[in-house]
């Protein structure tokens, strides 16, 4: 046969409210990250300009000639004109780097922590969708009749694709929905994702 039959289960509805599973209002916000990266070559660069001005002003204090990078930057400035290509080029760079740091400081970042419920108002936990995806993975390859599965948590939706080399494949659906729904509410998360589950027969060898 050159096909392979495939039964599809669409996402399931969660079995809490979102409130429940919340808890307080800011139960459910994500983390945000440090942005240490960022942060640090933009102080870096700050601080290079800052020391190479300073440096010129304690030059020209001091009754000596200023850098020449200065004098030469001043002219450019004074004879090129708004519609110059290099004054184009770089007005767009510094309005990207502007709009890039803009980003980084309203979104929170950190996609790969998924908030969990929180059960204590002073404490707040996030589980890595890596090790969450490892959980339910394992769960699944409990089931009998499983062959391989493949996991993904994402966002909107927990998508899960197995392959099953025996068993009827409406069993091992309805055993698999069961078994992983039942782990992801185990999960405590507070925004449990909707579960889309494919099941399939192994496909011939090469293909």
């Amino acid at each position: 046969m050159s096909g392979t039959p495939d039964t599809t289960a669409g996402p399931a509805p969660p079995t809490q409210s979102g409130a429940t599973l919340g808890g307080a209002s800011g139960g459910r916000r994500r983390f945000w990250s440090a942005r240490r990266v960022p942060a640090g070559l933009l102080a870096l660069v700050v601080l290079a300009i800052a020391g190479l001005f300073l440096y010129d002003i304690a030059a020209v204090r001091a009754h000596r000639p200023g850098m020449s990078w200065r004098h030469d930057l001043a002219r450019q400035l004074a004879e090129r004109y708004l519609d110059d290509v290099w004054v184009l080029t770089g007005a767009a760079v510094v309005a990207a780097l502007g709009l890039w740091l803009l980003a980084l400081a309203l979104t929170p970042g950190l996609r790969s922590v998924l908030t969990m419920h929180r059960t204590h108002p002073d404490v707040r936990a996030g589980l890595d969708r890596d090790a969450a995806a490892t959980v339910l993975r394992d769960r699944a390859l409990e089931v009998a009749g499983v062959q391989s599965v493949r996991v993904a948590v994402k966002r909107k939706r927990t998508d899960v694709r197995a392959v099953s080399h025996f068993r009827d494949l409406d069993d091992v659906r309805d055993d698999l929905t069961a078994v992983l729904e039942g782990a992801i509410r185990g999960l405590g998360l507070a925004r449990p994702s909707p579960l889309t589950l494919h099941v399939r027969r192994p496909g011939r060898k090469g293909r």
